[in-house]
């Protein structure tokens, strides 16, 4: 009996031993000056009406659930509900430890396979969603001349209660020199609205300025065309289960599981390959 319970011990403290090293293996893939920043990660759905507007509520889902398994907090920037379910856009601030450094992997298209819940046929349907992932710059000189922006404002709709629709508290802001286009809806007051649409502008013109400086830098390549060939990863839920990472090759057949937020193992892939090829 003794024995037995020597042995747990020594294989708990051995398991304690095996899950500290992970996880000093996992920070130590972190290399890039803005892994540990604070991230802007923004949804939308591609073609396909109300099936890929439930694909891109159901990616905000499995990322809100990540957030809150990491102990991280979030703030919801603009959020803007499909007609008829769904998501027809979401921006989210993360705020958490190397928040950039985790989800940077989460960069680009995310493809789905399965019976679609609104075809009356039940017939199988391909949808596509991209997911945009950019570190926070706040503190970073990016410079935005006045005379350069333009600030529109008009009602808000949908999230954030009746309110929100009485006055012009939306706010959409157009960087003429670039044509980049931001908007922010989620808060009542407009000044609000503007600083978080502020706060996204900064952070894509950081985005922007860097690939015209590297285009050639795989963490920040654009992926524009929502579509067939250009997914990152591919959920399939019909005929059978798995969900493949085409990058790295890492597959999971619970399904379930990554879409209540476990992705970790997908993160980790996806450094561990970026790190293997930097030291080639």
């Amino acid at each position: 009996m003794r024995d037995l319970l020597e042995d747990n011990e020594i294989e708990q403290e051995f398991r304690k031993i095996e899950n500290n090293l992970k996880k000093l293996e996992f920070f130590s893939f972190f290399t890039d000056e803005v892994d540990k920043r604070n991230v802007i990660l923004s949804i939308h759905p591609g073609a396909g009406g109300t099936e890929s507007c439930d694909w891109a509520d159901m990616l905000f889902r499995m990322y809100k659930r990540f957030f809150e398994r990491k102990g991280w907090k979030y703030n919801i920037l603009d959020y803007q509900p499909g007609e008829e379910a769904g998501i027809k856009g979401v921006s989210i601030e993360v705020i958490g430890d190397y928040a950039y450094g985790h989800l940077k992997s989460e960069h680009g298209i995310h493809r789905l396979v399965r019976v679609s819940p609104f075809d009356a046929g039940n017939r199988r349907h391909t949808s596509f969603a991209a997911v945009s992932v950019l570190p926070e710059m706040e503190d970073v000189e990016v410079e935005i001349k006045e005379d350069e922006i333009r600030i529109d404002t008009f009602r808000a709709s949908g999230h954030g209660g009746q309110h929100v629709n009485k006055t012009s508290s939306a706010v959409r802001i157009t960087h003429i020199p670039t044509g980049i286009v931001v908007q922010c809806q989620n808060e009542r007051p407009q000044y609000q609205n503007k600083l978080n649409a502020m706060k996204i502008l900064r952070a894509r013109l950081y985005e922007f300025y860097k690939k015209e400086r590297d285009k050639k830098m795989e963490n920040y390549r654009s992926r524009d065309d929502i579509a067939w060939g250009h997914q990152i990863r591919s959920y399939v839920l019909f005929p059978y289960k798995l969900i493949k990472d085409h990058r790295t090759n890492y597959e999971e057949t619970n399904v379930d599981k990554v879409l209540d937020g476990e992705i970790d193992e997908f993160i980790y892939m996806y450094l561990l390959k970026n790190i293997s090829e930097k030291h080639k």
